[in-house]
């Protein structure tokens, strides 16, 4: 086997992580930095975080045996289509002593091959947001939702929020005592759970406390509906089951009925063990029957195996990803 070495990142709006592999499988090193999409942040703030975590992950290798890299990146197409953009990513690889070339790739087909090696199936996200693709041979092909929170994303962590101060609002609008969920709503938006003698007073420093923020801030309040549905809140598990039914809803629009392919389910709310992870889970059990369901793990690891698997040296990529990936199979 060839002493080249691979590179992988994952790089999103918070953090950004790269590990480098050699083409059996070895963890040589991994670095971490802060948010690196240039959409978030801009070129130049997304590269330089790129910078470092290549150069965490290059601590103790020499970078011109690396042979082969791949960035897996949400909003890939307008990274690719942006010249300065791209020549900002392009500094940072050869800032690192990187002399070969390198892929960008939507984050959604790295959250699938960081589940599968299998070259068609499907990918469901949720996280702040919601996204659903199809995949064939390891490239994204149709995708449904991940229309952003104005428009689409639904079932997603900004969803859950909004939802759950919808139903805040309508405990104060009819006079009901706000429960258990809504009672956490209320006391994280406004710092307590007191009701104004006026219930509508508690409306209107609501929707003030909510609107003065960014929208896509609500995702935060997420995991509070996800902590109350697991006590078995009502108003909780019935928004988990609702949330639930959009995702897979946004499986249907693009899987057909009946397909075998594997399902990889990723992002923050459905890769833990949540309520809405075993919703979905259910759903698409009920749906897909015979479909293999797995779950999104080391996307900076998935990235290096997809930039290992275009080289020759590599003749077995399914095995290196078994090796990688020993519980997805």
């Amino acid at each position: 086997m060839s002493d080249a070495l691979v590179i992988g990142l994952d790089v999103g709006g918070t953090s950004t992580r790269a590990t480098t592999l050699t083409l059996t499988g070895e963890r040589l090193g991994t670095g971490r930095a802060g948010g690196g999409n240039p959409t978030s942040h801009g070129a130049e703030r997304a590269a330089t975080e790129l910078l470092r975590a290549l150069r965490g992950a290059l601590t103790d290798v020499d970078p011109t045996r690396v042979a082969a890299g791949t960035i897996g990146l949400a909003g890939a197409a307008r990274l690719l289509a942006d010249p300065a953009g791209r020549a900002a990513f392009d500094r940072a690889w050869q800032d690192a002593g990187l002399r070969c070339p390198y892929a960008v790739h939507g984050d959604a087909l790295v959250a699938y091959a960081s589940g599968t090696a299998a070259p068609d199936g499907t990918v469901l996200i949720a996280g702040t947001g919601a996204i659903t693709a199809q995949v064939r041979d390891l490239r994204l092909d149709r995708v449904a939702d991940g229309h952003g929170w104005l428009l689409g994303d639904a079932g997603s962590g900004y969803w859950l929020g909004r939802e759950s101060v919808r139903r805040l609002l309508a405990d104060l609008d009819t006079g009901r005592t706000p429960g258990a969920l809504t009672t956490a709503v209320l006391t994280e938006l406004m710092g307590s759970a007191e009701i104004a003698a006026r219930p509508r007073d508690t409306v209107d420093a609501t929707i003030q406390a909510v609107t003065r923020r960014p929208p896509i801030e609500l995702a935060r309040l997420a995991p509070l509906v996800v902590t109350a549905a697991a006590d078995g809140e009502p108003v909780a598990t019935a928004l988990v089951a609702e949330a639930a039914a959009h995702l897979v809803d946004s499986v249907g629009r693009i899987r057909p009925a009946g397909a075998v392919t594997p399902v990889v389910l990723g992002g923050g709310l459905l890769t833990g063990e949540t309520p809405l992870a075993a919703a979905v889970r259910s759903e698409v059990g009920r749906h897909w029957p015979d479909a293999p369901l797995r779950t999104a793990g080391d996307g900076a690891a998935a990235a290096a195996w997809l930039a290992a698997r275009e080289l020759p040296e590599v003749t077995d990529p399914t095995a290196l990803h078994a090796r990688l990936f020993p519980t997805t199979s």
